[in-house]
């Protein structure tokens, strides 16, 4: 049976994750198609979801003062899209846009941050997977900032 709790289960983020815990994130769940070039979030926009990309990719994208937006990232299949909703105040940063026709899991960010108030484990459990795979993005992120300004940037 393909359910909400079985995608959730099958994203990498969650694999190993317990039966329980995955039930609790499947209550603040549920899925969501994005059209191509449909936004998923605008940057000050409130921060109140994240996005498992099941299918599809979404353009990172951020604008600079007085010019037209620049993508700085494209993700796909298997990735997280949205730290923001972590961090007080909870605002986006970015934009997010769908490239191609994108199938998510789209995660009530506020329905989960008042489940980590009463199960500190599930929290606890969260913060260990998002924590390396942002940290990987930012990595990654350097880098490209390295192959477009020479090693010139600080």
């Amino acid at each position: 049976m393909n359910t909400l709790e079985a995608r959730l289960r099958a994203h990498p983020l969650f694999a190993d994750l317990g039966e329980a815990m995955i039930r609790q994130i499947a209550a603040c769940a549920r899925d969501r198609h994005f059209d191509a070039g449909q936004y998923l979030f605008r940057a000050g926009g409130p921060a109140d979801e994240f996005f498992l990309v099941r299918e599809g990719r979404i353009g990172l994208e951020a604008h600079a003062p007085g010019g037209a937006a620049i993508l700085f990232s494209t993700l796909g299949a298997g990735e997280i899209i949205g730290a923001s909703w972590l961090v007080p105040p909870h605002r986006w940063m970015f934009d997010a846009r769908a490239s191609v026709s994108t199938q998510t899991i789209c995660v009530d960010a506020v329905c989960l941050r008042n489940q980590f108030e009463t199960d500190h484990e599930l929290g606890y459990a969260l913060m260990a997977r998002f924590l390396p795979a942002f940290v990987k993005r930012l990595h990654a992120t350097r880098i490209q900032l390295f192959d477009l300004y020479g090693g010139q940037a600080r």
